[in-house]
């Protein structure tokens, strides 16, 4: 009977095992380290896209600032115009309340009192002077009560410190708040120069009758 030898035809078959072993491992390695780089070099795109669109976002939150910036300025101006305004506003609305003052001034005073001071704050008026008597400050009183510019009177003092002054000893001070009446107030109010007043409109001309019409 014949005799095959089989040993040389096993280790060249383990030879070629171990050659395709290392070939797929080599392989394997090469895959892993493709992947490796792949998503290495993926995450470093997404790591600087996302640090432009940082930047992107810092510089608009620059620009942002920056107007916000103007907008606050803007405000200030805006306020200061307002203030601006509403004082003109209201000196064009107080405008003839100085001139009547004045004229009340002149009309309530009576007989026996000089007036040496005059002092204004919002619409209280500081009044100081000299009187002949208790009596006529009590008259300068009545009459500024009875104004239609003047009224609420509130007598400070009254005393005699001048001695040497037989004619006017008296030393005097009240306070006495301005005030506007309705009818003037509704005027001032619908006065063409009166803010926010409406001028009224001028009135069209009447086209004269042709000769021989008949009214």
């Amino acid at each position: 009977m014949a005799r095959i030898n089989l040993l040389p035809w096993r280790a060249e078959r383990r030879k070629q095992r171990e050659r395709e072993f290392y070939m797929m491992l080599g392989m394997a390695a090469v895959v892993g380290i493709a992947v490796f780089l792949g998503l290495m070099f993926w995450m470093d795109a997404r790591i600087q896209n996302q640090n432009d669109r940082n930047a992107y976002l810092e510089r608009e939150i620059k620009e942002v600032q920056k107007k916000l910036e103007e907008i606050k300025e803007l405000d200030k101006t805006r306020s200061k115009l307002l203030a601006r305004k509403q004082v003109i506003e209201q000196l064009q609305a107080n405008r003839s309340q100085m001139v009547h003052m004045f004229d009340e001034l002149v009309r309530t005073i009576p007989d026996g009192v000089r007036l040496t001071s005059l002092k204004q704050v919002g619409d209280v008026l500081t009044l100081e002077g000299v009187a002949q008597s208790n009596a006529s400050v009590a008259t300068y009183m009545r009459n500024v009560e009875a104004s239609p510019w003047l009224g609420h009177p509130d007598l400070k003092k009254t005393e005699i410190k001048r001695t040497n002054e037989k004619r006017m000893p008296y030393d005097f001070a009240m306070d006495v708040k301005l005030r506007k009446p309705a009818g003037e107030e509704q005027t001032d109010a619908t006065s063409p120069a009166a803010p926010g007043a409406i001028p009224a409109a001028p009135k069209a001309a009447t086209p004269p009758a042709p000769k021989g019409a008949t009214p």
